[in-house]
């Protein structure tokens, strides 16, 4: 008997125009990414309807499914099988070629999506074993130097301690480089031993200094090296010369200028969003809470993830964190006023499979199942979360580490403000869903969940 996902999987296929239009296939956490070779094969309604698909976003010819965590990566699998495709490893070609009429901003943003969304699973693990480790601590009163404690510090601290090395090999992914000669490149940022050398132009070389940002530079730099170098290294010699030299080059371009230029930006990063939030406090706490939605909704906001990690590696606080978790918080307010007022049996199922995850930190299935669908619970859904941020804001609340946001975020907040964080938390839960409940839905908005079509029958049906 065929699997739940194995039915969805079939019958995504089928709407896609079959294996044979299918040119690449990924996934994220929540999303299925794929890449048809012929668009107008593709039945972009019928997908939308399917049960179990909770939207579907179009991005320069690629599709977008949203699926939800967990279900996505066995619909990939089965996909991955149906078409003989691995899963990521079809490079998007068409998608790049799109990318050119984007705005260098936007393109910007992505690139640093394709670089960090596939280091996040490590991320939050390391986050949330550190987590559980603070949180052990002072609740358990564990002795700091018990062995317990040590190695869970330990295993926590690895992505960390090596993210320069893992983000440089995947900059060099995405820009054509050598990934191996990435992470070279992001070592050369953390190693210990630049303490040996010499001041530079006056300067002391500080290992770790221009963080991720460094790492970045580092790696970009020797992939557009190494192209350039091939061109006239005779292939006779090109294993030997082309990395040997790239490296070389990259290694003294580094020390001399990319990374103090990376920790120059890095300072100023850092100092511009403590000054905000310092300065702007409660109308800048809802700002960035209430805005951030949209990006979520582009795909863009991981490409903040530097952003959070340079205020660690500064501060060892992240206060931007808390506040823009309150936008996942006030889109579950929303979803709960929604599904209260609504008579439509799709859209309640539709919520009651996006509210866990939703709670758990994982917005998209709401986001593209339920808020924006409807439309104005997308607007209310920011103002709940606007109110929340204020409240992180204005409170000073701070994470320790990163990790998904929601309730999971409270075992990563600063110790002595997870009660805090929490009460920010139930702030934007009632602020989403009372702006929703009296201002944000109107039954006729569900005209869009009327008819939905059963993966296992193929057929629409009405189910209202």
């Amino acid at each position: 008997m065929a699997s739940k996902e194995q039915t969805l999987a079939q019958a995504i296929l089928d709407h896609l125009g079959g294996a044979d239009n299918v040119s690449s296939l990924s996934h994220c956490m929540t999303r299925l990414r794929v890449t048809p070779k012929e668009t107008e094969s593709v039945r972009l309604e019928e997908i939308r309807s399917l049960e179990g698909v909770l939207g579907v976003v179009t991005s320069t010819d690629q599709l977008q499914i949203i699926l939800g965590p967990g279900t996505v990566t066995k619909v990939a699998a089965q996909l991955s099988e149906m078409t003989g495709i691995s899963s990521g490893e079809v490079r998007d070609f068409r998608a790049a070629l799109q990318d050119r009429n984007r705005t260098p901003f936007k393109l910007f943003l992505r690139r640093l999506a394709n670089i960090f969304v596939p280091l996040i699973p490590a991320i939050v693990a390391g986050g949330m074993i550190m987590g559980l480790n603070n949180v052990m601590i002072h609740s358990l009163h564990l002795d700091e130097k018990s062995a317990l404690v040590a190695m869970l510090n330990a295993i926590s601290k690895v992505i960390f301690a090596y993210l320069a090395v893992f983000v440089g090999i995947n900059t060099a992914r995405e820009f054509g480089g050598t990934p191996a000669l990435g992470g070279v490149a992001g070592g050369l940022i953390i190693l210990q031993d630049i303490e040996k050398i010499p001041p530079l132009f006056g300067e002391a070389l500080v290992p770790g200094r221009g963080g991720l940002i460094g790492a970045l530079l580092a790696a970009w730099f020797i992939s557009v090296l190494e192209k350039r170098i091939r061109r006239w290294v005779p292939s006779s010699i090109d294993i030997i010369v082309t990395p040997t030299l790239a490296l070389l080059v990259t290694g003294v371009a580094t020390y001399w200028f990319l990374q103090p230029l990376g920790g120059r930006i890095s300072d100023g990063i850092t100092l511009g969003l403590t000054s905000l939030l310092d300065h702007g406090g409660i109308v800048a706490g809802a700002v960035l809470a209430g805005t951030f939605l949209p990006l979520v909704m582009t795909g863009l906001h991981q490409g903040l993830t530097p952003i959070h990690m340079e205020l660690l590696t500064k501060t060892g606080l992240d206060p931007l964190l808390p506040i823009l978790a309150m936008a996942g918080a006030g889109q579950v307010g929303a979803a709960f006023a929604i599904y209260l007022k609504t008579k439509n049996r799709t859209l309640k199922n539709v919520i009651k499979g996006g509210l866990p995850v939703g709670i758990l930190g994982i917005g998209e299935p709401l986001i593209f199942g339920v808020t924006l669908p409807l439309g104005r619970p997308f607007v209310t859904a920011c103002l709940g979360a606007a109110v929340g941020g204020a409240f992180q804001a204005v409170m000073g609340v701070a994470s320790v580490a990163i990790g998904v946001s929601g309730l999971p975020l409270a075992l990563l907040i600063h110790h002595g403000q997870i009660v805090t964080y929490l009460i920010g938390i139930v702030i934007s839960y009632a602020a989403g869903f009372a702006i929703t409940y009296f201002f944000g839905y109107k039954e006729e908005m569900d005209q869009y969940y009327q008819s939905a079509t059963t993966a296992t029958s193929g057929r629409t049906t009405l189910t209202t």
